[in-house]
């Protein structure tokens, strides 16, 4: 038991995978009478899910951009946490419209403030941009990021990238086609993240948080993989351009409609192209360069 000890976990589920996750996570603190309150954030008007086509890529610009929606009301039990655990999804290489608002409400800003925070990613499978926004997020809030754990989808990118779709425009995470892995976080990483927590709960415990992250990154609670860095690093500007264009035209539809088909081809035409040359013409001579930005990621600075 850890009496007096009060944790609260924020979080927005629009499929139900993070919710589970969450579920999963929190199992050691359940067993150890810690005091948990768990808030699945809203926004007032929600995003439907499954998705359609128009209203998925039509949420890119305020994705990327950070814009925040009004969030139902809800109410915190305690003024004050020993430690804030806060799960989301990225949406367009950014945190989603819903994660975003989260941070840059005026009453979890106060909680967060001078408060230990253990960030919980959902995704396909590029994460880092959106975890670098959220840590700016945290850091105007003067809050004390303290872990990171990212689950993703182990598949290929092409692969996960037509699964993903199939989940998230007919609601099924079934095998696509019976050919196709089912989509997302797999079942077993989803309830494996309980390592996590009985990690994260023995820093509670301990009252120290500095050697949470290391002990995190050695059980693999998320990973850096070379090439998706590289993708991500580019597409994270392009899609910063897209963004401010598509955010300004009256004629938004349209605009986005010539996103979608850029991302598309993008996608599945010139990435792996790029990929290939880099993989064989650039990454074996930038070695020290790729390592060096994998520590960086795998850290909280």
């Amino acid at each position: 038991m850890i009496p007096g000890k009060k944790v609260l976990i924020l979080y927005y589920s629009q499929s139900g995978q993070l919710g589970e996750i969450v579920n999963n996570f929190l199992l050691p603190f359940e067993e150890a009478g810690v005091s948990v309150e768990k808030v699945n954030l809203k926004p007032k008007k929600d995003f439907d899910f499954p998705w359609t086509s128009k209203s998925f890529f039509d949420a890119m610009p305020e994705s990327v951009l950070g814009i925040p929606v009004e969030l139902e009301e809800f109410e915190l039990k305690e003024t004050a946490y020993d430690l804030v655990i806060f799960g989301y999804q990225p949406w367009f290489l950014s945190p989603s419209i819903p994660a975003s608002s989260i941070l840059l409400n005026s009453k979890i800003k106060k909680i967060l403030k001078d408060t230990p925070v253990v960030t919980i990613i959902g995704a396909r499978n590029m994460w880092l941009n959106s975890q670098e926004k959220v840590k700016k997020l945290l850091r105007d809030a003067e809050a004390k990021l303290v872990g990171n754990i990212a689950l993703t989808d182990k598949n290929g990118n092409l692969v996960s990238a037509v699964t993903i779709q199939y989940w998230l425009f007919t609601g099924r995470k079934d095998k696509f086609l019976n050919i196709f892995p089912k989509p997302g976080v797999s079942e077993k990483d989803i309830s494996g993240v309980k390592i996590f927590g009985e990690k994260v709960l023995q820093a509670l415990k301990e009252g120290s948080w500095n050697s949470l992250q290391e002990k995190l990154v050695a059980l693999k609670a998320l990973e850096v993989k070379p090439n998706l860095m590289f993708i991500e690093s580019r597409g994270s500007k392009i899609f910063k351009i897209w963004a401010k264009v598509i955010i300004k035209r009256k004629n938004r539809s349209l605009w986005t409609q010539l996103f979608k088909f850029y991302l598309l081809i993008a996608l599945f035409i010139v990435a792996p192209i790029i990929l290939l040359i880099n993989t064989l013409i650039f990454q074996p001579f930038l070695g020290k360069v790729i390592n060096k930005k994998k520590e960086y990621y795998l850290g909280l600075n």
